[in-house]
């Protein structure tokens, strides 16, 4: 199963995978949506009363939103996530919460002020901060103050949506347009806009593919002189992360995580005989 890298950043990645079937592509594709850990907090717990600061102060630590709403965004943060943590039901710790399946974080902001997900400081591990550190939670009036402790732990898209590390994820099959140079006579413009398309040109012709898309290229799929070829046993890849992991670690898990599902299936169907 070759594997091409064709394009890579830190959140984005496409890539193009050959000879493999549609099922093997649907299950790369749902593996990357559904079954790559991800750190996100599940359990949140709120310090109601009154709060003094050094000076003497007196703030109120209830909220302007119901509790229930800012737990709400704060599981739905994307954090750093170390995929040598353990899942929580199956660490040693037998679900109690230990620093190799939880981080706790807490917040202790006064207002006025608004209050961020980079005011969400790890106790534990100061690396496995917020992806984006401006994310809106909440905003304090003067004389409010807001107080939280909360605890992360890994989990998987399909058990909720907090936990899903990737979006935009899309397949498609590898497309050539092979262009009669003397029908269309546009097809050097196409060629110096997007060189990286050209695939091969001779006297007659020249072939592109739209595996990087271009504006340019677009304009192929009606034109005359253009005969288009789908290869069924290649497909393009891409999908971006929200910055808990970055694209290569989540195409490295997808890719080792296939194979230990396929394993449990078969297990399961050996075992029911």
């Amino acid at each position: 199963m070759p594997l091409k890298i064709i394009e890579s950043s830190e959140r984005f990645i496409r890539f193009s995978v050959d000879g493999i079937s549609p099922s093997i592509a649907n299950a790369l594709r749902r593996t990357l949506v559904n079954d790559i850990p991800k750190l996100a907090i599940e359990n949140v717990q709120f310090h109601h009363g009154q709060i003094r600061d050094t000076e003497g102060n007196v703030y109120d630590s209830s909220l302007p939103l119901f509790d229930e709403v800012v737990a709400h965004r704060l599981g739905l943060i994307p954090f750093k996530t170390d995929l040598k943590m353990n899942f929580r039901d199956e660490c040693s710790c037998e679900g109690k919460g230990c620093p190799l399946c939880t981080v706790t974080y807490s917040i202790n902001k006064l207002g006025p002020s608004e209050v961020l997900s980079s005011d969400l400081q790890a106790v534990d591990n100061p690396d496995l901060v917020a992806s984006d550190p401006n994310i809106p939670i909440v905003k304090l009036s003067e004389k409010q103050a807001m107080l939280v402790s909360a605890e992360a732990i890994l989990g998987r898209a399909k058990e909720h949506a907090k936990w899903q590390a990737t979006s935009g994820v899309s397949y498609k099959y590898h497309r050539e347009f092979t262009v009669d140079k003397e029908i269309f006579e546009q097809w050097e413009l196409i060629k110096n806009s997007c060189p990286d398309a050209v695939l091969k040109e001779d006297k007659k012709s020249i072939t592109f593919t739209d595996d990087v898309p271009h504006r340019q290229i677009v304009q192929l799929f009606e034109a005359k002189g253009v005969r288009i070829v789908e290869d069924d046993t290649r497909f393009v890849f891409k999908f971006e992360t929200d910055g808990s992991l970055n694209a290569l670690e989540v195409l490295d898990y997808a890719l080792k995580r296939i194979p230990q599902r396929i394993n449990t299936l078969l297990d399961s169907v050996v075992s029911t005989d």
